[in-house]
């Protein structure tokens, strides 16, 4: 953050300064203690600066609410909504997700580098914070025929964008299990980032070695043991809710245990038939809760 703009945050939570925005009447879910508090939500610059009754430029009253941060989704091929990262946003930011982690295998696997830069470039300015995963498998395997082959040369460049939080999902699980060099130049390419997995069917000892590799988390998971082995292994969770792929109810009793804290809600694929009728990570949501999940966890 410039100088500037970091005094006038802590100006603001300070109380120097009239605050943008104050959001009241309505009980916040505070999401670090777990409580729900009867505050007003002090707002500026786009950062939460306190919770007490401020002057301010603009006053929201949000009776009938619960004030929640913006949703999340973990993992999504933005591409395989076939609408533009804009359109995407207008859909999704109504629901309540404010940011994606957006993997752009599909994009580079047709474009390459340029697939990317467009994914990054046509984000900027929209409502949705978006961050990006490298693709890791391009081409997905030796066998099939892309538009492009990016290696661990081709993905450095992109490293060190703010916006790019590691590497993609890992799904060819074979050439990680023999450790293969090219892909292992590209999970130590991610350093101490973020690396995603695609553990699909993965049990036992090779899931454990999958993990040693670096891996970090998995979406692919369909029965709440391969869930639960996932989280005793040390891996975060996706739970995944798309238009293909529909887990979520085989895996929401994980949600209702102690590891709930390392699980997290993606939708992988959401055709825009589905984000316009169903909504998004909201409806996960809803229905975690429909299925005995307490609403604060």
């Amino acid at each position: 953050m410039e100088h500037r703009n970091l005094v006038k945050l802590i100006q603001a939570a300070h109380a120097d300064r009239p605050v943008e925005l104050v959001l009241a009447g309505a009980p916040v879910l505070n999401v670090f203690t777990g409580e729900l508090l009867e505050v007003p939500v002090a707002i500026d610059g786009g950062h939460v600066v306190g919770f007490e009754e401020r002057e301010c430029r603009r006053r929201e009253d949000c009776d009938g609410g619960v004030l929640v941060p913006g949703l999340i989704d973990a993992h999504v091929h933005i591409e395989s909504s076939m609408v533009t990262v804009p359109r995407f946003a207008e859909a999704i930011v109504p629901h309540g997700t404010t940011a994606v982690v957006t993997d752009a295998h599909e994009i580079a696997n047709v474009l390459g580098r340029p697939g990317i830069d467009y994914i990054l470039q046509s984000s900027e300015g929209t409502p949705l914070d978006l961050f990006l995963m490298l693709p890791s498998c391009v081409p997905a395997t030796p066998l099939e025929t892309s538009g492009a082959t990016l290696g661990p040369d081709e993905l450095a460049p992109y490293v060190g964008h703010p916006r790019v939080l590691g590497l993609g999902e890992v799904m060819n699980e074979p050439a990680v299990l023999n450790a293969d060099d090219e892909l292992l130049a590209k999970i130590e390419l991610a350093g101490s980032r973020r690396v995603d997995g695609h553990a699909a069917g993965l049990r036992g000892r090779a899931l454990a070695a999958y993990i040693a590799a670096g891996i970090h988390s998995d979406h692919e998971a369909t029965t709440a043991a391969e869930g639960l082995e996932r989280l005793r292994l040390g891996m975060h969770l996706m739970i995944r809710e798309g238009t293909a792929a529909k887990n979520l109810d085989a895996l929401v009793s994980v949600c209702r245990g102690p590891g709930a804290e390392r699980c997290m809600f993606c939708t992988d694929d959401r055709l825009p038939s589905d984000l316009l009728e169903r909504g998004h990570i909201d409806e996960l949501v809803r229905r975690a809760i429909e299925g005995g999940v307490d609403p604060v966890t």
